[in-house]
């Protein structure tokens, strides 16, 4: 009888849940058709500005998608036990997160419709139809990766598949890394170097979603993680975390060694306001120094508790960072003429101002919905828990 109770007191906790992510869903929706009804005028972006925050959110969720799946990759790939149970409950983020993320794309487009064209007039030298190619092959490979997982009949071709969906989320995150890295447009963008940096961002950003996430299911089912499976994934957390610290610093020395790229540095590292407050505050400190100083404290990296809160710290410290590069990359003016002072009726030479508004920032939300409540129902109905010894909490 108690049991019962308390199936039942789950499950309306589960609904419960389940509306208030659908009711963040329905603002993310409701945003984009008033953005779509009275133009891109009622948001932040401009002319000089045309990705604002939106773009951030997905960017955000397509770049996790990628790295998310990485935790599936190693168990198949490279034959961890450990990182194979967690497979599916990767798979279905993976496909979970892209789908919010391109949600939430399509819908600042302002014209959504316009998709058709990009689907029916392929043009294979826009990096930009590339990543529609891209995104679309990886619904299909992660689709035939979970089915490979869950149906035992399919489990000898895991490891295959499993390859397949590696290489082809190393190309999705250079896809999207290269559409900055092909763009001369703006000082901060055009430089090869953002391919393999938003591919270590993927891990980065994947895993910490990925340990929260893994975190709310074992407490939802009142089950305590192994404290060996703890250890090893903090310190690749902390690893990923300190790699995409490499590659900041890199591209940071890089863009420093030339010219043309010192104003550009001087306005992100020192003069540039609130991306300045946001790379140093936002991203280095809080995203970066306090997660590595909690995973790798003695007392504090053995606690599940404050390693969910170092994997939130990374996330917040993600935003900052897609923020000052997308954001922050479009508000400083490129040098067309170095060495000379620009001015004209078109804003050439000024830095450019962008002011978020509430719109924006709801349809980002409700892209992350959208994710949490597909990823919500399909843990319901089908078993994606970790495989691992199970553990029984004390009340």
């Amino acid at each position: 009888m108690n049991n019962d109770v308390f199936c039942k007191s789950k499950d309306g906790a589960f609904y419960f849940v389940l509306g208030v992510i659908g009711l963040v869903v329905l603002a993310g929706l409701g945003a984009a058709y008033y953005m779509e009804h009275h133009g891109h005028v009622v948001t932040g972006m401009t002319n000089q500005i045309v990705w604002g925050l939106p773009h951030v959110f997905a960017i955000f969720l397509i770049v996790a998608a990628s790295g998310v799946l990485n935790v599936a990759s190693i168990g198949s790939v490279f034959g961890k036990p450990m990182y194979k149970a967690r497979g599916p409950l990767a798979g279905l983020l993976a496909i979970a997160m892209l789908a919010g993320g391109l949600m939430v794309l399509m819908l600042d487009l302002g014209r959504a419709d316009r998709l058709i064209i990009a689907m029916t007039y392929l043009n294979l030298k826009s990096v930009f139809a590339l990543n529609v190619f891209l995104y679309t092959v990886f619904f299909t490979v992660v689709a035939l990766y979970l089915w490979t997982m869950l149906d035992r009949k399919m489990h000898a071709y895991s490891k295959y598949v499993g390859f397949a969906a590696f290489i082809w989320r190393l190309a999705l995150t250079t896809g999207t890394g290269a559409i900055f890295g092909f763009l001369v447009a703006r000082q901060a963008y055009g430089t090869a170097l953002l391919a393999p940096m938003f591919i270590i961002m993927s891990f980065s950003f994947g895993l910490a979603v990925f340990m929260i996430v893994q975190a709310v299911m074992y407490r939802w089912n009142d089950r305590v993680l192994d404290e060996v499976i703890l250890h090893r994934m903090k310190n690749l957390l902390a690893t990923f975390v300190a790699a995409v610290l490499y590659f900041t610093v890199v591209y940071h020395m890089t863009n420093l060694y030339f010219a043309k790229q010192v104003a550009f540095e001087r306005f992100i590292l020192i003069d540039g306001g609130v991306y300045t407050n946001l790379f140093w505050f936002g991203q280095i400190l809080l995203g970066t120094f306090a997660p590595l100083a909690i995973l790798f404290h003695p007392s504090l990296g053995k606690r599940n508790g404050w390693i969910v809160t170092a994997s939130i710290l990374v996330i917040l410290g993600a935003f900052a960072q897609l923020y000052v590069l997308l954001i922050g990359g479009q508000a400083f003016p490129l040098s067309i003429f170095p060495g000379m002072v620009e001015s004209s009726s078109f804003f050439d030479g000024q830095i450019h101002t962008y002011n978020p508004s509430l719109p924006e920032f709801l349809l980002g939300m409700g892209g992350i919905a959208v994710a949490a409540l597909i990823t919500a129902i399909a843990a319901k109905v089908l078993n994606f828990m970790p495989n691992d010894k199970h553990h029984t909490v004390s009340h």
